[in-house]
């Protein structure tokens, strides 16, 4: 199994891109949000009733806003419409704030407007949540036993992590545009602070696009080894 994982094919091609690409993503937006957290607004609003008022506007009443633990953990719950904010982002009133709350808001719009690539990812949530458990299993089995159908099987699992997170690109940049958008448009920023906005946004969204490259490897690395990719065929 391990010859399989740590083979050198995995540490080139994946290993080494994967820590990179996620490691210079992760520095990125702690980077920026450090950068923009300590510089206020003029209007002085906050992350909580900055994502109040672009949700006000679009005439949504029934999104629960509320405070949530953890850096930078927040989130839109569209099953219980609910939006979390972090506690560097709920009462602070800087433009890092300001630019992660509208963001989260922009889920919540996203929502209310049927938007097509958020409703599909909500509909995969379940089939990659039973993907990656079965990936896992399937995989390790496969390795063990040297079975190939059921590292075909496992594969196939994992492709729905891999189509989830390329799902997950265009709610998250579209989102992350209509924060750019609304926060400037209903003056909650001015033009110089959008700057700092659309700099913790970009990087922000880096991480996705890490994470997606980082599994798109993992998904073409397995299928190398299974020899659907090359003339060479997979260990027995």
């Amino acid at each position: 199994m391990f010859g399989y994982f740590f083979d050198s094919t995995y540490i080139l091609m994946v290993l080494i891109p994967g820590l990179l690409m996620s490691g210079i993503a992760s520095l990125m937006v702690k980077s920026a949000f450090s950068m923009y957290s300590r510089v206020p607004t003029q209007r002085g609003i906050s992350g909580a009733q900055a994502a109040q008022l672009l949700l006000q506007n679009a005439g949504i009443y029934d999104v629960q806003i509320e405070q949530a633990q953890g850096f930078l953990s927040d989130h839109y719950n569209p099953a219980t419409r609910t939006l979390a904010l972090s506690e560097n982002v709920y009462s602070s009133t800087s433009v890092a704030a300001v630019g992660v709350a509208c963001h989260e808001a922009g889920h919540a719009i996203q929502h209310a407007d049927n938007y097509g690539p958020l409703w599909l990812r909500s509909s995969l949530v379940p089939v990659v949540g039973f993907g990656s458990h079965a990936s896992e299993i399937l995989l390790m089995l496969g390795f063990v036993l040297h079975a190939k159908p059921l590292l075909l099987a496992g594969v196939i699992a994992f492709a729905t992590i891999v189509l989830f997170q390329l799902v997950t690109l265009p709610v998250e940049f579209d989102a992350s545009a209509r924060a750019k958008r609304l926060c400037l448009e209903y003056g909650i920023v001015t033009n110089q602070e959008y700057t700092g906005v659309s700099r913790v946004l970009n990087a922000a969204a880096l991480t996705y696009v890490a994470a997606f490259i980082s599994s798109l490897l993992t998904l073409l690395y397995y299928l190398i080894k299974l020899g659907l990719l090359s003339n060479n065929r997979s260990e027995d």
